[in-house]
């Protein structure tokens, strides 16, 4: 299917019953809204890495493939929880409700399936860099991740991000849990310049059903 990187305009793809198993092709297609993928040979959930750049994506079905294992609701809420666009899985429509139980019981995706020992350099020396930034003050980090991202919010219009909201964290975990939370914001809100309307309503009915999720998690640990 790797014609599929050169038709970055197509709304409609059936490819049921057809041997695939890497979906790393169609994750330019933007303009996507339907995806028939039943009956292949897609073994991971991984591969779904590739359908969260769609936004426009509404229909998928990707039953009968063996990452949907042997528990379906698992593999539903995976789903939904990384593809919170969907309005139709596996032919079934898709709820409110659902979605909003899939930020708990679904599993997030948040990289792609490794296949090459490409992929394994990259992360070792992604690993190899983080290492060597921890050698750095822990005053430096910190202020430097806060400088990037109040930078990128200046840029958008937004509110600075306060010093002490990073205050909490204990000397050990500022290093690590700081500066990594700084650069997941700081890429959110570049990512966010790319948005059109649509994208954007997108995100903001995401975060709004995941802070229900987490609210209704505290009061249950209340």
């Amino acid at each position: 299917i790797s014609i599929c990187r050169d038709l970055p305009n197509i709304e409609v793809i059936t490819f049921s019953v057809n041997g695939i198993s890497d979906l790393e092709p169609l994750h330019r297609c933007r303009n996507l809204s339907e995806l028939y993928l039943r009956k292949n040979n897609i073994t991971s959930l991984d591969e779904l890495f590739y359908l969260k750049t769609l936004p426009r994506l509404r229909v998928l079905w990707l039953a009968e493939n063996p990452c949907c294992g042997p528990d379906p609701h698992r593999y539903r809420m995976t789903v939904l929880r990384n593809l919170p666009s969907l309005q139709k899985l596996d032919n079934q429509a898709v709820t409110e409700e659902e979605l909003s139980q899939a930020l708990v019981d679904g599993v997030e995706i948040t990289a792609p399936p490794a296949r090459s020992g490409a992929e394994n350099g990259w992360s070792e020396c992604t690993a190899s860099s983080a290492a060597g930034s921890t050698a750095e003050p822990e005053s430096e980090l910190l202020s430097c991740s806060l400088e990037e991202t109040n930078k990128t919010q200046e840029e958008l219009d937004m509110k600075s991000v306060p010093r002490d909201k990073y205050s909490s964290f204990s000397p050990q975990e500022t290093d690590c849990s700081c500066k990594k939370r700084s650069n997941v914001l700081n890429a959110i809100l570049l990512l966010m310049k790319e948005l059109d309307t649509e994208g954007l309503e997108i995100i903001q009915q995401t975060v709004g059903r995941r802070l229900q999720a987490f609210q209704k998690k505290e009061l249950q640990e209340e």
